[in-house]
């Protein structure tokens, strides 16, 4: 649902997932969140015996807190495991000649890095990981602005005109295609 769309969007470094959702779908939610991104997952649950963290641990969680929790603890075991997620290496995304490192905050055309700000990276992000599909413009401000009603003025236009200015130079082709009152297209035609 909607979890899982957030996660692809925004390709978190850690998600925390309660396990004791109504209708018993945590279990199922981290099978599917486990399936579906690279980023450390934290269980949070009410249960506190060893059997219910041992379950927990084997559904794919990276680490596990009981409730209640002291809010000093869960930031502490948060940033350890995105510590020793990090070690593992970065995501990234490719598409054409173009390479988005998420853990570095990077982009490359053809080996050259692009300096974006960071509003021009996240559009790139969300651009690419929706390769060759149309992505609206609500989708591209919820991704970047987290609202799902565009921007009030041109600022989306700006930002891609950009984004398109630093990825065409040495003469390179576009890759953002405009969608006429619809949004952008990531990709070549």
């Amino acid at each position: 649902g909607r979890g899982l769309d957030l996660v692809r969007q925004w390709n978190p470094d850690v998600v925390l997932l309660d396990l004791m959702l109504p209708d018993n779908e945590g279990p199922e939610l981290f099978e599917a969140f486990r399936a579906e991104t690279d980023a450390a997952l934290v269980g949070i649950s009410a249960r506190s015996s060893v059997s219910d963290r041992i379950a927990g641990l084997k559904l794919g969680a990276d680490d596990y807190v009981t409730k209640p929790f002291a809010l000093e603890e869960l930031m502490a075991r948060v940033e350890a495991v995105i510590r020793r997620h990090r070690g593992k290496g970065g995501a990234r995304l490719s598409a054409a000649d173009v390479m988005v490192d998420l853990s570095e905050g990077i982009a490359t055309r053809a080996g050259r890095r692009l300096s974006l700000t960071g509003i021009e990276f996240r559009i790139l992000t969300a651009l690419m990981r929706n390769s060759g599909q149309l992505v609206t413009y609500a989708q591209l401000a919820e991704a970047v602005w987290a609202v799902t009603t565009g921007p009030e003025s041109n600022s989306l236009e700006v930002h891609i005109s950009r984004i398109r200015q630093k990825l065409e130079q040495d003469g390179c082709s576009r890759l953002i295609q405009t969608v006429r009152g619809l949004g952008y297209r990531f990709g070549t035609e």
